[in-house]
Formats: structure tokens, sequence, C-alpha cells
């Protein structure tokens, strides 16, 4: 599937006018990111994602909010990955794969992780996404969880039963309230509401030799932004808050973060289903699994 993905971006991107001699993989997981060299541009092909993701509606819509964001924090002056400004700004088909391109940047792989810059970042990104101007969907990272927790049990021996039934019971309870944005401020009527990354933006980052660059805006949504930073902890919470009270921001609330924390469990747990195209998850989803157990529900709203 690698290969024709790669194929794929590939001749995309020579109808779009560009020189395509070597394409090489960057990387191969949920998605295949692919160097068009020697131009300087890399495709992003969906590979692996949730089955309400990879409906072909949805996912054009979910890879156009990505470009439009990104293009936008570009316009904006802010340190993040840019869409490649030699085609337009949509996403494109190509031998049944859908695809967006974006401009090379040469990652440092020399710099090492660093969780609280990032996490001081990701209240700086939070200021400047407060003003985007488009609006936007829901809390789109959860959609797929009702659908996935239903098929647990299509990876046998992944999860216990156990699992199973505190996953859907968990979900009895986050569900009616995560699912819109009305039902959410009924029961949390001062919560900081904007837009937000929506996959955890203090580590989807490119370290580069000009800087850190903001990345990954396929999950960019409406919803709180305690989401960001959930399942991080309170000691990283902190780091947020301290970086966010410097830019009179809001802080996280402490009630709001634990709702949000289980329901990134949740979202875990339901990556199982897609275990049989990336295999690779299943060690992953088995440990987590395993911390999870031990742990009480902190979701509940009493």
């Amino acid at each position: 599937m690698t290969e024709n993905a790669v194929h794929a971006a590939a001749a995309a991107a020579r109808s779009l006018g560009l020189t395509v001699d070597d394409p090489t993989v960057l990387y191969d997981a949920f998605s295949v990111v692919v160097h068009l060299k020697p131009s300087p541009v890399v495709a992003r092909v969906p590979m692996a994602l949730p089955e309400p993701l990879m409906e072909p509606e949805v996912a054009v819509r979910r890879m156009q909010r990505e470009l439009n964001v990104a293009a936008w924090l570009i316009g904006q002056g802010k340190p993040a990955v840019a869409p490649c400004p030699l085609v337009p700004l949509e996403p494109v088909q190509q031998d049944g794969y859908s695809m967006t391109f974006w401009q090379f940047v040469e990652e440092d792989k020399s710099a090492e992780p660093d969780y609280l810059a990032g996490t001081a970042r990701a209240a700086e990104l939070h200021a400047v996404l407060a003003d985007y101007p488009q609006e936007l969907p829901w809390m789109t990272p959860l959609l797929a969880v009702p659908l996935a927790l239903a098929h647990l049990d299509a990876v046998p021996g992944l999860l216990e039963q156990d699992d199973i039934d505190r996953a859907r019971a968990e979900w009895e309870v986050l569900g009616p309230l995560l699912t819109t944005r009305t039902a959410f401020e009924e029961v949390f009527p001062s919560a900081t509401i904007q837009t937000i990354h929506g996959d955890a933006p203090s580590y989807n980052v490119i370290p580069t030799a000009d800087g850190v660059l903001w990345s990954d805006f396929e999950d960019t949504t409406l919803g709180p932004i305690e989401w960001d930073m959930a399942g991080f902890g309170p000691d990283l919470g902190k780091v947020y808050n301290e970086a966010a009270a410097a830019l009179g921001r809001p802080l996280l609330d402490e009630r709001i973060q634990q709702v949000m924390d289980a329901a990134r469990v949740l979202q875990i747990i339901a990556c199982t289903p897609m275990v049989p195209l990336l295999p690779s998850l299943a060690d992953g989803i088995r440990m987590f699994a395993g911390q999870w157990r031990d742990t009480p529900f902190a979701g509940g709203l009493g």
C-alpha cells in the first residue's frame, strides 16, 4: 500500500507541474509522507485512520481544514509548516488516494524533544488560534469513537472483555456531553471554547535549524483548550498555565481537564479496530490498556 501511495503522490505532483525524480518516504504510519525530490515539496497521503474519517467527503473536508489553518498561520507570520505555494490550496485526488502538498523543511534530527517548551508553545498557539476567522465543526477528533467502540473485539486477544465493557460504559457517560457544543456548555458554561490544534500540539512540531514549526493540523477543531493538553498530567498542566498567564490567557479548568483526559483514553482504546491495518499499534494499545485497568474513571461529573 505504501508503494501505491508513493506512486499516486508522484503522479499527482507531476500532473500539477512539479518535477519528481526520486520520491522518498519520510514517514509511514497513519499517513505516508513523501519528499518529492528534487522539488521542495512533501505529499501527505492519509492511509490508516478510523473508518469514519476515511470516508471520501469527510477526509477531503478534514484535509482542507488543515490546509486552511496552516495557510492562515503562515499569513499571520507564525512558525508553522506551510502548504506548498506551487499548487492550489486544496486536497488532490489520484488513483483512489487523497493527499495534500506541503513545503519541504529540513528537520533538525539532532534536536531532543522538549515537552516543557512544547507545552508553553501550546499556550502560544492557542493565543493565535483564538483569532482564527473560519467556522469549524465541534470536536472532530472524537467522531470515530462511537463506531470504533462497537468493534473493539475486532482484534481477538488484544483487549480483555472487562476493558471493552468499561470503555463502552465510560462513553455512555461522556458521549452525550462531548457530542455537541450545546451539551458541553450546559455543564461547563465558563469553558474556553475556540479553535484548537486537536492533536497534542506540544509534540506535533518539527524542529528545524531556524526554530520549531507547528505542524499536523489535520485534527483542528472547535473545542475546549483542555483537549490539547489531554493525557499530559498535572505537571505539564502547570507549565501550560504559567505560559497562559504570561500571555493573559485563560488557564486550564481542572474539571474539564479530567473529562478531556478520560476522553483521550477512549480515543486511544478506540484505535483497536485499526490494528489489522497498522499492526504496530497493537503493543502500544496493549501497554496502555494495562495501565488504564489500574486507574479509576476520572471523567465523572460529580
